[in-house]
């Protein structure tokens, strides 16, 4: 498996699910909380890819087909629409276009948060793999954001590195990435 020639910055996707944010009635903070996180735990140069957009399946899934399939993001994190709400949809739409899933990301995550809000629990975050990309759904809160990016950030480079996605390097004050002695 080769790595694909990487463009600096390397562009990572941040798509933010939110009606309300689509239509300008609210602040996106979980977009901007993102790229603050990932500021602090990537190393490597990176560009953010934003997109908002309302919480429709079919606009999920076009803007992660999206980045992954013509924006070449090997990695792509979603932001809202992970609730038990009737319009949160962000899972769906993931499964819709991932031919893997990988539910450990979403397992994790939950943990983490449970020691900090019992409500963590009516989550439904998950992460699949589509092509060379790595997508991740997380909670629309900051501080959720950078618990859940905290938990499982460390394997995120590796799973990368083994769909053949370009390498990522963390910021070890912030994230050691594992990846094994050969």
């Amino acid at each position: 498996m080769t790595t694909p020639q990487a463009i600096f910055p390397l562009p990572i996707g941040i798509v933010t699910v939110s009606d309300r944010a689509y239509r300008g009635e609210y602040e996106d903070k979980g977009g901007p909380g993102i790229i603050t996180a990932l500021s602090e735990l990537l190393k490597t140069p990176w560009n953010p890819i934003t997109v908002v957009i309302p919480d429709e399946q079919i606009l999920i899934e076009n803007a992660l087909i999206d980045l992954a399939d013509h924006k070449g993001c090997a990695l792509i994190l979603t932001t809202g629409g992970t609730g038990p709400a009737l319009r949160d949809n962000t899972p769906e739409a993931t499964e819709a276009v991932c031919h893997k899933m990988m539910p450990g990301f979403g397992e994790l995550m939950r943990t983490a948060s449970l020691q900090e809000v019992p409500t963590a629990i009516l989550s439904r975050q998950t992460a699949g793999i589509r092509g060379q990309s790595l997508i991740i759904n997380l909670p629309g809160k900051p501080s959720a954001i950078r618990t859940c990016l905290d938990a499982v950030f460390a394997a995120v480079p590796y799973c990368i590195d083994l769909i053949g996605g370009y390498r990522l390097e963390t910021n070890p004050a912030f994230c050691t990435a594992f990846r094994p002695k050969t």
